[in-house]
């Protein structure tokens, strides 16, 4: 027809390449070619769902997103979701056709240091950080196949906070791309009843009108569920407009009393939220950075945040300001009444402020401090008033005192439990762990705030939290003889809009009701007593009083800094009950400023040099046994023709022989799931995933994140997981290699026809042991063990089980049986020997 024609090869969503056709000018039709191949060179977002449940302020999120690769080759496909600072992530799952891979998070500083190491050696490593008001990044990359769909699912919990009279749970709904399928679910439960349910537009008017709010006495339930038109940012547009927080508002039903007891399940949860009281007069003092790094925008909307605060001053209060850099200069040497007129004297001061020089903080706090304790050394406060520091900076220490820890040594020795400090942290380069630390110790809390045009909004909303004390000194008391455990229970202030909250443990057998005396300073009211009944109420989590008490204690240890260790969903700090052990379980991390992806991904175990331990539930028996064989050599531990699975593991040899032995450990072990089509092998350096000519490999320390906690849990359907540890070792010790230990659970569902090293013990075999005799050792007596119609001589000994103490492991007594497990095993030792890792092997 006159016209130019174009061929163009473009593939479609399952990576197949077709011929294409086009009729237009050149240049155009180049593009729109390469526009096509861009577009469907994508990766697929098919679901992505948010669901949340409230139980009385607690809050469970699941955040799921599943995705398909439709390139035509391998690309990498990113999980990058934020949760709210302060929330704790039960745990994070990968599943990749039908494998599921689950994940731990470690805690920041271990994060940092690791990066470091990484970094150091030159390897891939990446740290996550935040770059979001009041949330962190939770981010990990995954190498897909083409045509494979990836599935992940992140589950965390937080607290509900009240501030400004409501409650505010904030989900964040970024899915970075247009959804077939997206849904946020919200429910709410809360027995005192609820006043009002609100959703503000936070994802903007695109949205108006799709949001729908059922609220019934007690529960409420809240959906936003767009089509993919409505997500898409303009008609025709490929791109998605959801992309930001979802917010959800609301407010319970009060006693004139303020306080609301709820006890359920051996634990009692006491909210606290008084309202009607006239607010105490304050002492406030206000210490402004004006360093260099201050000027433009952010000294900008900081002058116009604090005019508007210092207008919302009351008569009683007493006021005073500081603006340091490298000095430190105060509007008035002393406290002086917010009258009209000092109120507006000071507002002209702030509008001559002009950012230069450096950051002394030091210097400014202690300036402060002495202030308010001159003051009060002279009579000049009222005992019923609240006294704070509110400081504002935006950097490090650049003058003066530069050492962290001494600055916040100095404040704290200067304030002495008499003052609070709250500490606003402007812009990105704040270290604001210094802030957190140093506002913590001294009974104030820190906010961050990123240099913007919302600036001057967020510090007046964060000021409106702590401007109007209602109460002080308030002394939680519950009777010793029926209540234990009890959070913390004394508090330096009340704020009004905000709410305390208490829990502990409490004997429900012999209680059918808890008493709670409240003291507190107040302006009129200084005692309330309240009764709180045992709830009868269904649930949607029946566990919440226990969770929340879990979640109470562990930031309260936090805060305290009383134990700073990564905290995992196998463990929690040693000085811990075993009571909290089993509350804590669902409460695995808190999510910090920094966040480090740690793939994870009883019992029969093996580990060391290899070292078997089948525990016998019918007869409650650890028995032990060792391998000896030659490095390369493959073993066959599970053979299941019934299941389809198999489990195989190659040796590896020390580096030289001691005592004319050599040792042998697990360098490799091979998963096969025939029915599947799926293997799955696990070095010292990887773990790759094979589905027939695809394949997908997870590095434990090249993945773009640092990978520290080395094991790997496996989990297909609900029958079967396997738990893979890996041990490192100093690279130049003289002797020792990395190797693997394996830990195999007996829910297992194996069939009948199972067997191999381990395999053969899913059918426990009878065992008697007898004639027990002192041995060479005090700590190791000999006995008869009658097995399979074997006589065998056996030892008392100790092995070690790594999974909750991977450096020192747990000391596991079991009956050792010599000679490489002959005569408790079928056959010999050398019928379990496969030729490849992936081989099935015969019943000997």
């Amino acid at each position: 027809s006159g016209g130019t024609w174009w061929l163009c090869t473009i593939p479609d969503r399952r990576g197949q390449l077709g011929w294409h056709f086009f009729q237009s000018c050149p240049k155009f039709t180049e593009q729109f070619c390469q526009m096509q191949v861009e577009d469907d060179d994508k990766v697929g977002l098919y679901s992505y769902k948010v669901q949340s449940t409230i139980t009385s302020r607690l809050a469970n999120t699941m955040i799921q997103a599943k995705m398909v690769n439709n390139a035509r080759r391998p690309q990498p496909i990113m999980f990058d979701v934020q949760v709210p600072k302060g929330a704790f992530i039960d745990n994070f799952t990968m599943d990749i056709n039908g494998i599921t891979f689950t994940s731990h998070i470690r805690e920041k500083s271990e994060a940092r240091k690791m990066y470091a190491q990484a970094k150091a050696k030159g390897k891939a490593a990446g740290i996550v950080r935040s770059n979001a008001l009041d949330m962190e990044n939770f981010q990990t990359e995954v190498n897909v196949p083409p045509g494979m769909r990836i599935q992940f699912q992140l589950h965390y919990h937080e607290m509900i906070r009240r501030k400004l009279s409501s409650y505010e749970h904030v989900i964040s709904v970024k899915p970075g791309r247009l959804a077939k399928h997206l849904e946020v679910d919200v429910r709410i439960i809360e027995p005192q009843g609820l006043r009002y349910v609100h959703v503000p537009n936070s994802l903007g008017d695109h949205f108006n009108g799709i949001t729908t709010i059922s609220k019934g006495e007690k529960k409420a339930h809240v959906s936003f569920k767009p089509t993919m038109d409505q997500q898409r940012k303009c008609p025709k547009c490929s791109s998605t407009a959801v992309d930001g927080n979802f917010v959800v508002q609301y407010d319970v039903n009060r006693e004139t009393t303020g306080g609301e007891l709820e006890i359920f399940n051996g634990y009692f949860i006491h909210f606290f939220a008084p309202e009607n009281l006239d607010p105490l007069p304050k002492n406030i003092l206000f210490v402004i950075d004006v360093s260099g790094s201050m000027w433009g925008l952010k000294m900008k909307q900081t002058i116009e945040a604090m005019k508007a605060i210092l207008s919302e001053l009351r008569a009683a209060d007493q006021f005073s300001l500081i603006d340091f850099n490298h000095n430190v200069r105060c509007w008035r040497d002393n406290l002086v009444s917010a009258t009209p007129a000092q109120v507006e004297d000071a507002k002209k001061y702030i509008q001559t402020i002009h950012p230069n020089g450096g950051t002394n903080i030091n210097e400014a706090l202690l300036r402060a401090t002495f202030i308010l304790n001159e003051a009060k050394s002279l009579g000049m406060l009222d005992p019923n008033s609240v006294s704070m520091i509110v400081l504002v900076s935006d950097g490090d220490p650049t003058v003066g005192e530069l050492k962290l820890t001494t600055i916040q040594k100095n404040v704290k020795q200067s304030i002495k439990d008499e003052f609070s400090l709250f500490c606003l942290g402007i812009g990105f380069d704040v270290d604001y762990d210094f802030l957190q630390r140093i506002a913590t110790d001294n009974r104030g809390m820190a906010h961050r705030i990123f240099g913007n045009q919302e600036t001057s909004l967020q510090m007046k909303n964060f000021y409106n939290q702590v401007s109007t004390p209602l109460l002080r000194k308030i002394q939680f008391n519950y009777p010793q003889e029926s209540v234990s455990d009890v959070t913390q229970s004394s508090f330096h202030n009340y704020f009004g809009g905000s709410e305390i909250v208490v829990a502990g443990k409490v004997d429900t057998e012999n209680l059918q009701h808890l008493e709670s005396i409240v003291t507190a300073t107040a302006v009129s009211e200084d005692v309330e007593e309240l009764d709180g009944f045992m709830k009868k109420d269904k649930y949607a989590d029946p566990d919440f009083t226990r969770k929340l008490w879990a979640y109470l204690t562990v930031n309260q240890m936090m805060a305290e800094r009383v134990e700073r260790d990564l905290i995992l969903l196998s463990g929690i700090p040693k000085s811990a009950s075993k009571s909290f052990w089993k509350a804590f379980v669902s409460l695995p991390c808190r999510a910090g400023a920094d966040l480090l992806l740690t793939l994870v991904c009883l019992c029969v175990s093996v580990d060391n040099d290899p070292h078997f331990t089948i525990h016998l539930p019918k007869s409650q028996r650890n028995i032990c046994f060792n391998i000896n064989s030659e490095p390369g050599k493959i073993l066959n531990l599970v053979s299941d023709p019934g299941t389809g699975v198999v489990v195989n593991g190659q040796l590896v040899g020390a580096k030289k022989a001691e005592n004319k032995k050599l040792s042998t450990y697990f360098g490799k072990i091979g998963f096969y799931f025939q029915k599947k089509g799926l293997k799955v092998e696990i070095s010292t350096e990887k773990i790759t995933l094979k589905d027939g000519s695809y394949a997908i490999t997870l590095s434990w320390a090249d993945t773009g994140h640092v990978i520290r906690k080395h094991n790997v849990t496996i989990t297909v359907g609900k029958e079967m997981s396997f738990m893979v540890l890996l041990h490192r070792v100093w690279k130049k010790h003289p002797v020792n290699v990395d190797f693997l230990g394996i830990y195999i659970p007996p829910e297992n569902q194996f069939s009948p026809a199972a067997h191999g090293l381990i395999g053969q013990f899913v059918s426990e075999p009878e065992v008697s042991i007898h004639h027990q005799t002192p041995g060479q050792a005090p700590e190791k007596p000999q006995a008869i063990m009658e097995v399979k119609g074997n006589k065998l001589t056996v030892t008392r000994g100790v092995q070690k089980d790594y999974r909750t103490d991977r450096v020192l492991g747990t000391d596991v007594l079991c009956w050792f049986v010599h000679n490489s497990g002959k005569g408790f095993i079928d056959g010999h030792y050398r019928d379990y020997l496969v030729p490849h890792l992936y081989s099935f092997m015969k019943k000997p």
